[in-house]
């Protein structure tokens, strides 16, 4: 008999999303509730904008973006130097056969989508889609 898994259009399972979903809805909790003991991470606005998972659950990396893109690199750091505590945080609140070993990592689709805007804002590409000849 065959095995009915079910595929989202991205081509990861539903599984996948939602344990993703799940861990992104923790980690943003601890940051918004200032539960981990980081100056750093306690004085800025962090968004955890998604987490993927491996097809195995055993890794997630987590997309943040500081609030306008400020001390990226800072935050990064802060959010690396304590991924200790967010993975024994995550494990305790999500039952699942493995703890699933975090990554952080800068997410750049605001600053794609940005750089997307910028070029069919462009006036030769405007000249091209109005259609007028």
């Amino acid at each position: 008999m065959a095995k009915h898994n079910d595929v989202s259009p991205e081509g990861r399972s539903v599984r996948l999303l939602r344990v993703g979903e799940q861990f992104r809805h923790i980690l943003s909790e601890l940051l918004a509730r200032g539960e981990v003991h980081d100056d750093v991470l306690n004085s800025h606005s962090v968004s955890v904008t998604e987490v993927r998972m491996s097809p195995d659950l055993r890794h997630a990396t987590a997309f943040i973006k500081p609030l306008l893109g400020a001390n990226e690199e800072v935050v990064l750091k802060a959010l690396r130097t304590n991924t200790a505590f967010f993975q024994k945080e995550v494990a305790s609140r999500v039952s699942m056969k493995y703890a699933a070993k975090l990554k952080f990592l800068a997410d750049d689709s605001f600053d794609q989508a940005t750089h997307i805007e910028t070029l069919l804002s462009a006036p030769k590409v405007q000249q091209d889609l109005g259609g007028s000849d």
